[in-house]
């Protein structure tokens, strides 16, 4: 969560650079490249059922091209600070999520640490993020659209999280990675290869295309896998208190690289945010250290 962060703020000079639908499908290219190996269905799983591949689809439109897409046009219409106070709900959706499809129980630390996340959204809507006169983030002309849109992006994250979480029960977190990127890279072909056909590739620099292949790589291939692997070993509403690592990420590097600004409501909501982390991930009394 915390290199989905990073890579969310990172994207905004790369939006700049690339229209957001040729973006997506360059950052899926890039990724299905490195990782064609992981297609391959290990010995000791079974075939995917019919319903398995739905999931797959669904878990790659909502949680991998969808949320892209969201999240590239948001932050193109947005601050960084601004994406990461929306996206700092994404705990409370996901752990009402995990409770309605999956049936899953909150307990009182689980809640408390959602209610620390609730809080710090409060914090950081009191003060509004404002770049510096100088930066070179670009400005947003629809500020309450770039919300939306990263609000539908967190409905996205969520549904990643608990179509994840039953997808780890049928196929290993590679095989998953490369599934839902493969998936994404078809959804993004069709307006993918249009924009490429009346884009200028040569005025792009060499650190814009650097940038490219880091985000390409961490959006699909090492944030998936990490997630999907923790998600084999704790609940779905465990694993989305950690989500607000996104959100204190993302600002993080909008005020140290790009320039915003964060102010002392804001720092105060990011505290809130790891006291949530804390919660939900301190060992309790009863708790037997698992052996192997």
């Amino acid at each position: 969560m915390s290199l989905v962060g990073a890579y969310v703020a990172l994207s905004k000079p790369l939006v700049a650079a690339f229209p957001v639908l040729l973006l997506a499908w360059l950052r899926f290219g890039i990724a299905a490249l490195a990782m064609p190996h992981w297609l391959r269905r290990p010995a000791d799983e079974a075939p995917m059922t019919r319903r398995t591949r739905g999931l797959v689809f669904l878990e790659s439109f909502l949680g991998n091209f969808m949320f892209s897409i969201c999240m590239l046009f948001g932050v193109s219409l947005t601050s960084a600070v601004s994406a990461g106070v929306i996206m700092a709900s994404i705990p409370a959706v996901v752990a009402v999520a995990s409770w309605l499809f999956l049936r899953e129980r909150i307990g009182w630390r689980i809640g408390m640490a959602i209610g620390c996340a609730a809080i710090g959204i409060g914090l950081l809507a009191l003060t509004p993020a404002h770049a510096p006169a100088d930066s070179a983030a670009p400005r947003a002309s629809m500020p309450w659209l770039g919300n939306v849109l990263v609000f539908c992006a967190v409905l996205c994250e969520a549904s990643y999280a608990v179509i994840g979480k039953s997808l780890t029960g049928r196929l290993g977190p590679k095989r998953i990675s490369s599934l839902i990127n493969l998936w994404g890279f078809v959804l993004s072909t069709p307006l993918g290869i249009w924009f490429a056909l009346h884009f200028d590739f040569g005025a792009v620099s060499a650190g814009i295309w650097a940038l490219l292949v880091v985000y390409a790589l961490a959006a699909s291939i090492w944030t998936v896998w990490l997630w999907m692997t923790g998600l084999q070993r704790v609940p779905a509403a465990q694993a989305g208190v950690f989500t607000v690592m996104l959100p204190v990420s993302a600002a993080v590097v909008g005020v140290v690289v790009l320039g915003e600004t964060l102010s002392m409501p804001q720092i105060g909501a990011f505290a809130m945010a790891l006291a949530g982390v804390v919660l939900a991930t301190w060992p309790s009394r009863n708790s037997t250290p698992v052996t192997r």
